[in-house]
């Protein structure tokens, strides 16, 4: 671990709950802040003051402002990763279809739970060790995508994981998107309808096993329809 990640490293678990309620008021307080005031004016005493707590008191738990920003990108990435966790063992041995569909929807829901929050938490997430909190999320999603779709009764996958990052993909720039390019109104009443579709009919193609006979000769059918005439 580097020098830079160190300083991200929280001093302390809260064990008790009293220890973890302030935690969470440090961190709404954190993302209220830097919404209100924007990430240069987030500063330890601003986010102390928020909290109705001392600057003491914050750092006992992290070091610096930086710390307890990562803390807080953590934790809505955890949540996200989880909401996608939990649904996906819900849906194994189900429909393809319902797999696509429990997959997007629990998705959306986490990441656009709180949109400004989301919104807000972009301008941090390139820097604090945002890359490599993304980086732990988008694993847990794909590994807990590819166990659903290994259990599908109703589709064969030769790589569920490249499948399920392939899945991923196509929801996040979607989502980036909506949060960050200020997307009119319209486009998030559609957003969940239009990825349950593009998804679902990613994931059912796979209905097609490529081990059955003729199925090499369907896929060169298809490759040699898409690019056209010679």
């Amino acid at each position: 671990m580097n020098a830079v990640a160190k300083t991200l490293i929280p001093r302390k678990t809260p064990a008790q709950a009293r220890s973890a309620a302030t935690v969470d008021t440090l961190r709404m307080a954190a993302i209220q802040v830097l919404l209100r005031e924007g990430l240069s004016r987030c500063t330890t005493t601003r986010i102390a003051e928020r909290a109705g707590v001392s600057v003491g008191s914050l750092y006992q738990y992290y070091p610096n402002r930086d710390a307890l920003l990562a803390g807080v990108l953590e934790n809505h990435l955890e949540g996200v990763a989880g909401a996608v966790e939990r649904a996906c063992h819900e849906h194994r041995g189900q429909q393809l279809s319902q797999m696509g569909s429990a997959f997007v929807v629990a998705f959306l829901a986490a990441k656009l739970r709180e949109p400004e929050e989301a919104k807000a938490l972009y301008a941090i997430a390139e820097e604090r060790g945002g890359a490599t909190l993304a980086a732990r999320m988008r694993a847990r999603i794909v590994a807990a995508v590819a166990a659903m779709l290994a259990s599908a009764p109703d589709a064969h996958f030769d790589d569920p994981a490249m499948v399920a990052k392939i899945a991923l993909g196509a929801l996040v720039e979607p989502v980036q998107t909506l949060l960050k390019e200020h997307a009119p109104a319209h486009f998030r009443t559609r957003l969940e309808r239009e990825l349950v579709l593009l998804v679902t009919a990613y994931l059912q193609a796979h209905r097609f096993n490529p081990e059955r006979p003729g199925a090499p000769a369907a896929i060169a059918e298809a490759r040699a329809a898409a690019r056209g005439p010679a």
